[in-house]
């Protein structure tokens, strides 16, 4: 939580921690699992939920009337329209958005950046450096 502050978040939350109830107008997961119900409850009337991951598990509880009766809309999100990639790469090249590198292998070293995603200690991406 340190390291995300250090990049401008202005406050973070631990994911084991009680979620704090209608707090939040958006809430963007790529866990999922048990505590899925509590992030729908983190959201505010007429929040929006997004994901593209299930790491925690796939299957979730839903009360649909914490849906209906917070009218809350869900979105999947996988595909982009092609100008988002496009514009991300501008972005970045501008340096108005910095990703987060978490460290860097080359190819020969596949294995060690597979182990090291898997302990799930690291923030931002492990890049793989391809020679050509």
């Amino acid at each position: 939580m340190e390291a995300l502050k250090e990049l401008g978040a202005d406050a973070t939350v631990d994911r084991d921690e009680a979620f704090p109830e209608n707090s939040f107008d958006v809430v963007l997961d790529l866990v999922g699992g048990p505590r899925w119900p509590a992030l729908l409850n983190a959201l505010v009337p007429r929040g929006r939920y997004v994901t593209s991951g299930a790491i925690a598990g796939p299957i979730v509880e839903l009360d649909l009337r914490t849906l209906y009766l917070k009218d809350l809309t869900l979105f999947g999100s996988t595909r982009q329209a092609p100008s988002v990639f496009t514009d991300l790469v501008g972005y970045i090249e501008m340096g108005d958005i910095r990703p987060v590198l978490a460290e860097r292998r080359p190819l020969h070293e596949l294995r060690v950046a597979q182990e090291a995603f898997l302990e799930k200690s690291h923030m931002g991406k492990i890049g793989i450096e391809i020679s050509g």
